[in-house]
């Protein structure tokens, strides 16, 4: 497996471990359809989350969160529509980026974007 793998596996869990300890609930962990792929489906406050995790191990190539582009959240809609025909109870949905910055000698640093689509 690719480094970059092993590093997107290890952000994914480092950050579920974050969520929860923020108080969310944790309803889906890689949630597929089709060629859709929502990295967690979380609950907070009446309110399900749709959040994209992206985790770099350096700065050298920008911060994590502006790998995040159109095309992703495009994906991230279109997945989420699907889950809301699935699952119609949610009234109040949002859409979130958690941001992970893994580097050597240093925290983790976890920078979350809420709601970064109306």
């Amino acid at each position: 497996m690719a480094k970059h793998n092993h590093t997107g596996i290890e952000g994914e869990k480092l950050g579920a471990t974050h969520l929860l300890t923020a108080g969310y609930m944790i309803m889906e962990k890689n949630w597929r359809y089709s060629h859709w792929e929502v990295d967690i489906i979380a609950t907070k406050n009446d309110t399900l989350h749709f959040i994209e995790i992206k985790t770099r191990r350096s700065k050298k190539f920008g911060y994590p969160e502006e790998k995040v582009g159109k095309k992703k959240i495009e994906n991230l809609i279109n997945a989420a529509e699907q889950y809301l025909y699935l699952n119609p109870q949610w009234n109040r949905i949002q859409f979130d980026i958690l941001s992970i910055t893994i580097t050597i000698n240093e925290p983790v640093v976890f920078f979350f974007i809420e709601d970064v689509y109306r």
